[in-house]
């Protein structure tokens, strides 16, 4: 029965109400230690929210203190690595690391993390951003998937109708064919002979006079009598009415009586490289968007090129972030080698791109915002700064210029704290990466290189898969690039990729030794599972990436 005060009170009611009061306090003080875990980036507790803002897109990361983080490492492995991430800045840290809190055993960063920023607590005033909603918040949208972020990527390179320019032959090496390559002649232009030997005209055997016969460069000959044969070189013009052409070394000269005879059956039009036989004039030979290469110069030169019309090449600016990188010298007292100055520039060149220097702008929110209004290149790219620290700037930067974020975090380990954003609606783009090297080239590969490719109207690369030797473990909900290695199969068996060690998030060891990435989805793969493979833009691994590599 309930009364205008409030419900009755049975007996033992002050009993469990006092319980309350403790459980409450005892809830209370639980709280705060998990507010406390959370601006430090310590592991959730009870009460997080599902970082899906409840849409169901993608299950609560909140689990039991007492349960593991994951199948391969504990909550106390968890807190180790954290703690060792948090003290980065110190000897022996990670080259180039990002500059947040949290650890992962795929990233290097706690689960509820995103960009670095841990939710905030409960009555805690929002930091300076309140555009960008946090893990914790009810209306937090997810950061999308990884293969949905690279068609975003590519969609944005694409968005504008790429320039022509005309370049001379040995200039264009390396740029993408704006126009279909037609041919302007046939090739060959003329019947020439595909060997050294002797045209002959009609049945054998053949008469012949002494003489040097007929040159590759000479005009046209007179045509050939039935019963005579000439000597020819090999691409000469064949004479009119000729028969075929006999290779030196399968004739007999008798030059007693002046008769050629063949060793072997002669076949009408042997060894004749007939008019057009490669191609027609008009007919197309390679199509827009195709890469130029040695063998396609070669092709458009034999083509009746001079010049060829391309789309210029993306233009790159690298801006290094970071207090603490030496350019020289061996990492001391806090500080660390810049590892991604010197790879991202050889990078981009290997994607297509013209790069300026890298510039080393410290952690400088003015010179940063000074280098990004300043810029005349297409994409930008930033190294380290895309969290929520002290010192990452990047955000704040790209807020009080008014830019527009294509993307902002993706669903992937290593780098998961990438961007993509436009700075302006004709300015060029940017492409933040997180500060280490592993988690960079995650960046590169998922934002910068389709990027590249739809501004430079490159067609986009076929994925294909292959077989994995080795249980790969995955991240519970996003999906996971590992270095992997091309191996051929054993006693007739299918090729396949091998996973390599080294595979940190500030590790370079293991992609230096790897020829593509494993796409890995949520949860890994076991052992005979085909996976898709990113190549890397260079030559395939070598021998020496056996052994301590794998």
């Amino acid at each position: 029965m309930t009364g205008s005060d409030g419900p009755h009170r049975e007996p033992g009611s002050d009993v469990r109400a006092a319980g309350s009061a403790s459980e409450r306090a005892r809830e209370e003080e639980e709280r705060a230690v998990e507010q406390a875990l959370a601006l430090v980036g310590g592991s959730s507790g009870p009460g997080r929210s599902d970082r899906s803002g409840g849409s169901g897109e993608r299950p609560s990361r909140s689990r039991d203190p007492r349960a593991p983080w994951d199948s391969r490492g504990s909550r106390d492995e968890d807190l180790n690595a954290r703690r060792s991430n948090d003290s980065h800045t110190g000897p022996g840290s990670a080259p180039h690391a990002d500059r947040s809190s949290g650890s992962d055993p795929c990233d290097g960063r706690d689960s509820d993390l995103r960009d670095g920023r841990a939710a905030p607590a409960p009555g805690r005033e929002q930091p300076s951003h309140p555009d960008r909603a946090f893990p914790g918040d009810p209306g937090k949208t997810p950061p999308p998937s990884w293969d949905r972020a690279r068609a975003v990527a590519a969609r944005a390179g694409r968005g504008g109708a790429p320039a022509t320019i005309r370049l001379p032959l040995d200039r264009a090496l390396g740029h993408v064919l704006a126009e279909a390559l037609g041919a302007l002649t046939d090739l060959p232009s003329f019947d020439t002979s595909a060997m050294d030997g002797w045209a002959v005209a009609g049945p054998g055997p053949w008469a012949f006079e002494a003489g040097a016969g007929l040159l590759a460069g000479r005009g046209p000959a007179a045509a050939l009598p039935d019963g005579t044969a000439v000597r020819i070189a090999t691409g000469a013009r064949v004479p009119p009415e000729t028969t075929a052409v006999i290779r030196s070394e399968h004739a007999h000269v008798d030059e007693a009586r002046g008769l050629l005879h063949a060793r072997r059956s002669v076949v009408t039009g042997q060894d004749i490289r007939p008019r057009g036989q490669e191609c027609r004039s008009g007919e197309q030979l390679v199509p827009a968007g195709t890469v130029v290469t040695p063998a396609v110069l070669g092709l458009a030169a034999a083509a009746g090129y001079d010049a060829l019309p391309v789309v210029p090449r993306p233009r790159v600016d690298i801006l290094v972030l970071g207090d603490e990188l030496l350019n020289a010298g061996l990492p001391h007292d806090g500080l660390i080698r810049d590892a991604l100055g010197p790879m991202l520039g050889p990078w981009l060149r290997a994607l297509g791109a013209e790069v300026s220097g890298p510039r080393r702008l410290g952690d400088d929110a003015g010179a940063l915002r000074d280098a990004l209004t300043s810029s005349d290149a297409d994409l930008i790219v930033t190294t380290g700064g895309t969290a929520a620290g002290p010192v990452d700037h990047v955000h704040p930067v790209l807020d009080a210029l008014g830019t527009e974020l294509l993307v902002d975090g993706v669903a992937v380990r290593p780098g998961h704290p990438m961007l993509l954003a436009r700075l302006s609606p004709d300015g060029p783009y940017l492409v933040g990466l997180p500060g280490n090297p592993l988690a960079a080239v995650s960046g590169l590969l998922t934002l910068a290189e389709p990027l590249l490719a739809g501004i430079a109207g490159r067609p986009a690369q076929d994925p294909y898969r292959a077989l994995v030797h080795a249980e790969v473990h995955g991240h519970p909900h996003d999906t996971r690039l590992v270095p992997v290695v091309h191996r051929p199969g054993r006693a007739g068996g299918r090729d396949h990729v091998a996973p390599l060690r080294y595979n940190g998030p500030a590790m370079l060891r293991g992609i230096a030794a790897a020829d593509g990435l494993a796409v890995v989805p949520p949860g890994g793969v076991r052992s005979g599972t085909e996976v898709e493979i990113l190549d890397l833009p260079w030559a395939p691994a070598t021998p020496w990436t056996e052994g301590c590599f794998t």
